[in-house]
C-alpha cells in the first residue's frame, strides 16, 4: 500500500459522515448523499473545494485544477494536492467533505 492511500484510509475513517467508495477507478470518500468529497489519485489527493478552501490549495505550489487524462479538460473544483502536503490533508478532507454535503 502506497504511502497516499495508507493516508487516505487514516483520514477517511476520522470523518464519521464519510462513506468509502471509488470514482474513476480510485478509492474515494462519499457523503451520505451520495457526492464524492476526495479520493487518493496516484501521489496524491484531490479534493472537492470551494472559495477559500480552493483559493488555499492552489496557493500551494504543485496544486493544480484535477485532470484525470490528459486529453481532457480539468474538473472544476477539484483540486489535486500532491503529497507534499500531506498535513494539509485531512483538514481538506473535512472542507471537502462538509462542502459536498450541502450539494
Amino acid at each position: 500500500m502506497t504511502r497516499t492511500e495508507e493516508l487516505f484510509h487514516q483520514i477517511a475513517e476520522s470523518l464519521p459522515d464519510g462513506k468509502k467508495s471509488k470514482m474513476f477507478g480510485a478509492i474515494c470518500v462519499k457523503a451520505p448523499n451520495g457526492k464524492a468529497a476526495f479520493m487518493a489519485w496516484k501521489d496524491n489527493m484531490v479534493f472537492k473545494l470551494e472559495g477559500d478552501a480552493q483559493k488555499e490549495a492552489l496557493s500551494l505550489d504543485g496544486c493544480e485544477v484535477f485532470k484525470p487524462m490528459e486529453e481532457r479538460p480539468p474538473m472544476g473544483g477539484w483540486i489535486r494536492v500532491p503529497v507534499d502536503y500531506e498535513t494539509k490533508w485531512p483538514a481538506f478532507a473535512k472542507l471537502a467533505l462538509d462542502y459536498v454535503k450541502t450539494l
